[in-house]
This record gives C-alpha cells, sequence and structure tokens, in this order.
C-alpha cells in the first residue's frame, strides 16, 4: 500500500509535456532560490575579501613611505676628529652624542637660512624635528668614508615618528597639546620646511632592509632582520621536508606492504597534520634547544620547528598526487618490462610532480605565517644585528616576519601599528607569490593522458 501511494498521479487527459505542472513549478523554484543563496554567498565572500585588502593596504601601504629631511651639513673636524689623523680606531671612539651635536647646529642654521621662523623653539625643540636614528646614520658615513670630515654635505634624515605622523594625519594640532613628545610649535615649524622642499614624504627602502628598532624610534624600525630570518627557516624547511617527505609517501604509496603497521604510521601522519602549532613549539623548545643544545631564537631552530609541522602536509598532499595517477601508467610500464622501481621513478613520479610541487609549495607557505612555534623559540626577542651569511648564520639571532608582525602590535606608538600592517602586506606578498609559484608549476608540468 506505501509503494502505491508513492506513485505519482497520472497526468491528466489533456494536459502538455511541454507546459509544466505544479511540481514541477515547485522544483525549478527551489533550484532558482538554491542558485541565488550561492551566488549571495559567494559575493558576499568576495566583499569581504575586498574589506579586508583594503583595510590592510589603506593602514600597511604608508609605512612604505617616510618623512625626511634633506639639509646641508657641516663636518666640524674640532669634533669628530680632534687629533686630526683620520684614523679609523680614533672616529670610531666619537659617539654618536657628537654626531648628534654636529646635526643639530648643521639644521639649525639651515632652518635659519630658509627664512623659516622658529619663535618659541628651543634648539633642542627644533632639533626633535629628527629622528635619534639620524646621528647614527650620519656617524656610519663619516666612518665609510673619512675623507668627509671637514666638508660640508647634503645629508638625508629621518624624520621623527611625531612628525612622520603629523604629514600622515596620524597626528594633529590638538593632539599635540596633549602629547609630551612633540608640540604644536614643531608641528608648524614641520610644516613651514615641508613648504620650503626640505621636509616630505618620500619612499623608504629602509623599511624593508633595516633591523628592527627601539620603542622610541618607531620611524627607523625595519624588517630586515625579519625578512633574512624568514629566508634563512625556509632554506632549512626546503632541505629538509622536500626530500623526506617526498621519499616518505613514495615508499608508502609504492613500496609499503598493508599492513597494522602501516596503518599505524597513516593514522599518525594524518593526526599530525592536526596538530595545533603550538604543540610543534613546545616540542622544539624540548628536544631542539634543552635537550640537544641549540640557540635560541636561531633559524636552525626554527626551520627544525617548522619542518616538523611541514612534513604531514607535504605527505598527504604528495601521496593523493602518487594515488591519482591511473594504474593503466604502472602496469603499461611493467609490461614492458620495467623494474618497480624504475616505474615508480621514470613514470609515476614524473606525471604526479605537478601536485607534489603544489603541495610543497603551498606547505611552505603555510609554515612561512606561522608565529606560535617560533614565540616559544624565543623569536619573539630583539634582535638589532643582522644575522650572518650561511651557513654560520642559521646560528645567529634572527627574527621572522610573523613574529615581527606580532611584536610590533605589542608597542604603543601608532608608528609601530603602522608597520606592522606594512610588515602583513610583505608576507602577503610573499604568500601570494608562492601561490602563483604553485600554479606555474602545475600548469608547466601537467601532462594528460
Amino acid at each position: 500500500m506505501t509503494d502505491a501511494a508513492a506513485v505519482p498521479a497520472p497526468r491528466t487527459r489533456g494536459a502538455s509535456l511541454l507546459a509544466p505542472d505544479e511540481r514541477v513549478k515547485r522544483r525549478n523554484a527551489a533550484e532558482a532560490r538554491f542558485r541565488a543563496s550561492g551566488l549571495v554567498a559567494i559575493v558576499t565572500a568576495l566583499l569581504a575579501l575586498v574589506w579586508l585588502l583594503a583595510s590592510i593596504l589603506s593602514a600597511g601601504l604608508p609605512a612604505f613611505r617616510q618623512t625626511f629631511v634633506t639639509f646641508p651639513v657641516t663636518l666640524d673636524a674640532a669634533v669628530l676628529d680632534r687629533k686630526g689623523s683620520r684614523d679609523p680606531a680614533d672616529l670610531a671612539k666619537v659617539t654618536t652624542v657628537g654626531y648628534a651635536k654636529v646635526l643639530s647646529a648643521g639644521f639649525a642654521a639651515a632652518v635659519e637660512a630658509a627664512g623659516v621662523g622658529t619663535d618659541g623653539l628651543t634648539p633642542k625643540e627644533i632639533a626633535g624635528l629628527l629622528s635619534e636614528q639620524a646621528p647614527a646614520r650620519l656617524r656610519d658615513m663619516v666612518l665609510a668614508d673619512p675623507g668627509l670630515i671637514g666638508q660640508t654635505v647634503a645629508f638625508t634624515a629621518l624624520a621623527s615618528g611625531r612628525i612622520d605622523g603629523y604629514l600622515k594625519g596620524r597626528v594633529t594640532m590638538e593632539s599635540a597639546r596633549l602629547d609630551s613628545n612633540v608640540s604644536p610649535g614643531q608641528l608648524a615649524l614641520a610644516e613651514a620646511l615641508k613648504a620650503k622642499g626640505m621636509l616630505g614624504l618620500a619612499f623608504n627602502p629602509g623599511f624593508l632592509t633595516m633591523p628592527d628598532a627601539s620603542d622610541k624610534r618607531p620611524e627607523a624600525a625595519g624588517l630586515g632582520v625579519a625578512v633574512l630570518g624568514s629566508l634563512y627557516m625556509m632554506i632549512v624547511v626546503l632541505a629538509l621536508s622536500l626530500p623526506i617527505g617526498v621519499a616518505a609517501s613514495v615508499y608508502l604509496e609504492e613500496f609499503a606492504p598493508r599492513n597494522r603497521f602501516t596503518d599505524i604510521i597513516e593514522v599518525n601522519i594524518a593526526n599530525l597534520a592536526a596538530v595545533p602549532s603550538i604543540v610543534y613549539g613546545i616540542l622544539g623548545l624540548a628536544v631542539f634547544i634543552n635537550f640537544a643544545g641549540l640557540p635560541q631564537s636561531a633559524p636552525i631552530v626554527g626551520g627544525l620547528v617548522l619542518t616538523l609541522m611541514t612534513l604531514p602536509r607535504i605527505i598527504i598532499p604528495t601521496r593523493a598526487a602518487l594515488k591519482a595517477v591511473p594504474p593503466s601508467i604502472r602496469d603499461a610500464a611493467l609490461g614492458v618490462g620495467a623494474s618497480k622501481l624504475q616505474t615508480v621513478f621514470h613514470h609515476v613520479v614524473p606525471l604526479a610532480l605537478p601536485g607534489i610541487l603544489t603541495g610543497m609549495i603551498i606547505g611552505l607557505a603555510q609554515a612561512l605565517g606561522e608565529t606560535a612555534p617560533l614565540l616559544l623559540i624565543g623569536m619573539v626577542a630583539f634582535v638589532r644585528d643582522m644575522p650572518g651569511g650561511l651557513p654560520a648564520g642559521l646560528f645567529d639571532p634572527a627574527a621572522a616576519l610573523p613574529v615581527q608582525v606580532y611584536n610590533w602590535t605589542q608597542r604603543g606608538d601608532p608608528g609601530f601599528v603602522e608597520r606592522a600592517s606594512g610588515a602583513i602586506v610583505v608576507l602577503l606578498v610573499f604568500l601570494l607569490v608562492m601561490n602563483a609559484l604553485a600554479i606555474f608549476l602545475r600548469r608547466r608540468f601537467e601532462r594528460r593522458w
């Protein structure tokens, strides 16, 4: 009785097959609603992505431009080289305090020569328009070329963080009245110098090449150490995870017997891919630092930790790529006399290469953005000096791009927040390039059968 009741009622006599009945209309309406809901979901996701990218770019792109002040400086030999010997050892004894005096005198003279009024400003407040990084930069320039002493040179210095914030709209006259680090008179002087062409915004390559700076010098902070540290870590990850991951995948998929032991290995690989990344940081702290004695905050330790975390993410897509090769390829190779090893490495692996490379690059991209395991191995420390060249640089203290972003967001000055957004832009560019490379390699090595 139930089956008989489920049989649809016959069409009424005279009804046309081309004219939809009520059931067909309801089905078509349901399909239309489903399509509309899917389209709304896609449009909503795209709008959210556009909003996210727009907010990141609007906050991060100003970090690539910085306020510079250009003025002539007389390198007084009586201050910088009292003995007149031009001996590098004697010149190195002059600290940034002496160079700050030279800079202050040169900047005050340049302001006076430009005819800009400085009523109500003390010499210290006038010199406060310059970054505290400027004396160190001038010192490095003189030590690199001692012949400049006694001459008047055109020097371009970074402006202080508050002056830079004023030109970018973060600092206003109202906020300056409540800020102990800048005064409205200094902002008015900066506006006058901008009108004279002595002060203005320009592209800042130091953001990508300079090391981090202290809390008092946000305008001088750069990503140089973090970029180099991330590069070193990716070299370690690539050198270890690629051969180990591919070899393990080929063995498990093509050579390993199907038994309880291999089943346990496969389950553990799948479980390791879902382990939170901070667990790998605890493992790296316990094994590589406390037990093996490797230095903290070193790219070698970060690379080893990220290798352990990346291996499951390379093995799983590599096995899927090997499994996607049709069995007929293996049968044909074995049929013409190829050995099992020749079949795998002459036919199966080359055909699976696009998927292997894609999985590898996506695994590296995920490792590049990891933060939690690197925090536990000490890469959050303030690192001023650049790591050395390879291979010794793998054991020098360094930072990483995601950790640098975290570090800057913990500082109070708005200039560091701007730089954190700029570092996110750099990290996104790296990820986009790596994903684009994965797509290119897949298209380049893809073979159809």
